[in-house]
This record gives C-alpha cells, sequence and structure tokens, in this order.
C-alpha cells in the first residue's frame, strides 16, 4: 500500500485536470457558468435567513442570533461531505469507460469528487465571510488560525469514507440508496440546525462519537461563537481518527480495485 499511496502523490497533475474538467462541465451550457459557485451558496443563505426570519423565528427559539449564520456555519461543510460522498460512491460506475482501461489510475476517481467539491466549498466561504461581517460578527485571528486544520481534518475523513463507498457500490448497487438515507439522518444527528448545549445530557454523550458533530462545532466556534476554540482536543481526535480511516479505505480500495472492471 505505501507504494500505491506513493502513485497517488504522483498523479497529481491528472488530478488537477480533471478537477478543472469536472467544475467546466458542472456549469456547462449554463449562462452565469463558475458564477454559480458564488450565486448558489448566497441564495441558499439568502433562502435561510427570510426562512428563519420571516416564516419562523428560529433565531429566538435557539437562542443564537442571527440564526441563519449559525446554521450557515455548520451547513456550508455539510454540503461538501454529502455531495462528496453522494458522487464519490457512484463514480466507479459513472466512469466505467476509463477504468476498463488498464493504465488509468482508478484510485484518482474518489479523490477528483472530493477535491471537486472542496472547490465549491471554498468559493462559498466569502459569501458566508461577507454575511459575517454584514451581522459584524469578527472574524478573530487566533481562532482562524485552526480553519485550515478543521478543513484538513474533514477533507481525511472524506477522503476515507469516499474510498470505502466507491469501492463497496461497485460490489453492491443497494449502497448507494442506503448512503442518501443514511446521510439525512446523519444531517439531523449532527449540530447544524441547533446548538450542541441545547442536548440533553445523554445525546450529548451520544453525539461525541459523530466525527462530522466535532467538525461542525470546530467551525461554530472558529466563525460564529465568541470566546476561545475550545474544541481543540477533539479536533486532533478526529484528525487522528479520520487519518487511520483514510488509510483503510484506501487498503480497501486498493484489495478490491482488481475486480472494478468486471462489475461496472
Amino acid at each position: 500500500m505505501p507504494a500505491s499511496l506513493i502513485r497517488l502523490f504522483r498523479y497529481r497533475g491528472l488530478i488537477q485536470i480533471l478537477v478543472a474538467r469536472d467544475l467546466k462541465a458542472r456549469y456547462r451550457g449554463s449562462v452565469l457558468g463558475f458564477f454559480w459557485s458564488f450565486l448558489n451558496p448566497l441564495l441558499l443563505l439568502l433562502v435561510y435567513s427570510f426562512v428563519f426570519t420571516t416564516v419562523i423565528d428560529r433565531g429566538d427559539i435557539a437562542g443564537l442570533e442571527p440564526y441563519a449564520v449559525f446554521l450557515f456555519c455548520g451547513l456550508l461543510p455539510w454540503i461538501w461531505f454529502s455531495a462528496s460522498l453522494n458522487e464519490s460512491a457512484n463514480t466507479l460506475i459513472v466512469n466505467g469507460n476509463l477504468i476498463k482501461k488498464v493504465v488509468f489510475p482508478v484510485e484518482i476517481l474518489p479523490v477528483v469528487a472530493v477535491l471537486s467539491n472542496l472547490c465549491h466549498f471554498v468559493l462559498g466561504l466569502p459569501i458566508l465571510f461577507g454575511f459575517l461581517a454584514y451581522y459584524g460578527i469578527p472574524l478573530r485571528l487566533t481562532e482562524l488560525i485552526w480553519f485550515p486544520a478543521v478543513v484538513a481534518a474533514q477533507l481525511c475523513l472524506t477522503l476515507g469514507l469516499s474510498m470505502i463507498l466507491a469501492a463497496l457500490t461497485v460490489h453492491f448497487r443497494d449502497v448507494k440508496d442506503l448512503l442518501a438515507n443514511g446521510l439525512t439522518l446523519w444531517f439531523f444527528a449532527t449540530p447544524i440546525l441547533y446548538d450542541m448545549s441545547a442536548l440533553p445530557g445523554g445525546a450529548r454523550a451520544a453525539m461525541q462519537l459523530n466525527p462530522f458533530a466535532h467538525l461542525a462545532i470546530a467551525y461554530q466556534e472558529i466563525l460564529f461563537h465568541e470566546g476561545p476554540f475550545g474544541h481543540r482536543k477533539w479536533l486532533f481526535a478526529v484528525a487522528g481518527a479520520s487519518g487511520g480511516l483514510f488509510l483503510l479505505g484506501y487498503w480497501l480500495f486498493d484489495r478490491l480495485r482488481d475486480s472494478f472492471a468486471e462489475e461496472v
């Protein structure tokens, strides 16, 4: 497996080309093109602002103002996470013509799916930062320096799960349907719509087993809440576990790669 990981690094040029191709293909034929990468998160945030300030005054219920911005701090990374898993689960099947070419490194396909959605996440950050500035929520340098570490931990977690899902979906097509329902449950089991402090003690203890809960809380503490970033020990734990999950996912993918061409 170490040799395979080294090969993955050597394919970085091909990964860049495929990520660029994926980004261009996503908006091919649209008038605004890449501007949708900025407009989509902007429109999403405006919709949530309207719903939770005009339709439902969720901010008073949760004790979080502005609630739509709090929500978006966890929702934007969740969109990157869930979209990456959904696309990765199907990427080997969609690119079956490439897999049947012996020389093509199939392990880069899940990586491309994750990195393409990472680009959309990064392009959505100026919208989030703009709304934070609009509502007078300061970005503190002492907390903001942890932001790249949270993104890196999420990237590692997403890559590990994407490798596993891509490898298993080729053999078990039911994984795609299970994933769709599982992500819905995972979303509501993560403190994105609500603050972790609103949970009772038993639910809060169970939430510690949810790796994305710690990532969401880290984003919220860094970007939204006042005070020091106190979730760093959990961030280190998630980062370590995510590194192990990535190695496990890559090992599983490497073990099953010879069967992909026959199954797609």
